[in-house]
This record gives structure tokens, sequence and C-alpha cells, in this order.
């Protein structure tokens, strides 16, 4: 039935979770930050509470990039009175430049692309800035399983707007009939993929429950076997 495959890279393949908490450890620690934060838990559970909302309001058009990668790392710092943009500044470069080195993948992730490789042309479509997205795929080595990378920025749109998914279809020369899309956002890849006409697979795997029902639900990437 299907001949293409989508994959967003954060969360469903690359593990966005602990990668950015080592490369955030790194920077929290050479800034010596214990002076401010009573653990570095308590200094990442503000920044990634705040930095989930900044991307929802990235998602849907109601902030800049620049904004974004800004305010996360200002947040924290305005918690425990340090008002320095200059220093927020200077950790969102050092962030983007640690983050793309860090390799650790969501279990089963190479398994899954070396069974769907042979059987289907695969497509990465992500929000991810341009500057680290391509970076990721090659530390880890995964760049040869995909056909497409095809990033926001580049394509104009961000998930869940259709154009991005159209833009999509379009370098593969697919019909959304014979395409599937695997994510673990329910609003940005599974409500994308909806509008544009695409079957989902729902990955649950930093989120406990689905607003609606997707084509396909699973909770481990292994279950992508009885699927595809």
């Amino acid at each position: 039935m299907y001949k293409y495959v989508f994959l967003d890279l954060d969360d469903t393949i690359w593990d966005f979770h602990v990668n950015a908490k080592s490369s955030l450890q790194e920077i929290y620690d050479n800034k010596n930050f214990d002076k401010h934060f009573d653990s570095f838990d308590q200094y990442f559970e503000i920044y990634a509470k705040r930095n989930l909302e900044l991307w929802d309001q990235y998602g849907k058009g109601e902030i800049t990039k620049d904004a974004l990668s800004l305010e996360r790392f200002l947040h924290p710092l305005r918690q425990v009175g340090v008002h320095d943009e200059g220093l927020a500044l200077i950790m969102g470069k050092e962030y983007l430049d640690l983050l793309p080195t860090r390799s650790a993948l969501v279990p089963n992730a190479l398994k899954i692309l070396d069974y769907l490789a042979p059987k289907y042309q695969l497509t990465i479509v992500s929000n991810g800035f341009i500057e680290v997205q391509y970076l990721k795929l090659k530390k880890c080595g995964l760049e040869h399983y995909f056909s497409h990378v095809v990033l926001s920025e580049e394509a104009g749109a961000l998930k869940p707007d259709k154009k991005i998914f159209e833009h999509a279809l379009q370098l593969n020369g697919a019909k959304a009939s014979e395409t599937i899309m695997i994510g673990d956002s329910y609003e940005a890849d599974i409500i994308g993929a909806q509008n544009a006409g695409i079957d989902q697979i729902y990955f649950r795997y930093s989120q406990s429950q689905a607003k609606q029902p997707a084509t396909f639900t699973i909770d481990s990437l292994d279950e992508i076997f009885n699927i595809l």
C-alpha cells in the first residue's frame, strides 16, 4: 500500500531529550551554574518546560527562530535573578555547536531504518534548525538512509502546515495515498500529515495520550514491524 515513508527526526529517530540534556549539562558545568541553581535538574526542568512552550509558539508562527533561541536560555536565568541577555546569546550558540555532536538514538531506531530502507523511499520531515539537523544525521551516520531531508526553514512552512508535506511529496514524486508519516508530535506530525491527506503512525515516545485517533499508534518503534 505504501511506497514512501516520511519520518520526523527529533525524538522519533534521534533522541532529542537525552542529547539535549547532555549538551545542557556541559554548558551548566562550564558556566558554574551551581552558584545560581540548586542543581542541574532544577535548571533543566525550568529550561525544558519553557522550551516546549516556545517550540509550540514557533510551530504556530507566533515567534521567530531568533526569539525562541534567546528566550529558552534567558528564561531560566531570569528565574534566579540573572538578567543577562548576552550570556543567554552565548549559551544559545554553544548549545547549537554542542547538540549535533551528540549521537544517542531512540531505542530500535537503527533496526527500524535497516528494515524500512530496502522497502520504502525514506524522507526526513522536520521543523528543526538547518544548522543542526544535517549535522545530527551526519554525526550518527544516518544520511544514507534518506532520499531527501525536508526542513521547515527550506520548505518555507512549519509542520503542521500541509505545505511542508506537499513539498516532501513533490520532491519524491509521491502521492499522499502511497505515503505514511511517522512522528512523536501529535500536533506537528500527526495533524500535519492529516492536513495533507497522508496516513500516520503516532509514536508516543514522549507523550502519553493522543488527542484524536491516528491511522496507527505505537509506543515503541519495533511495533512498526507489524504495520509496514
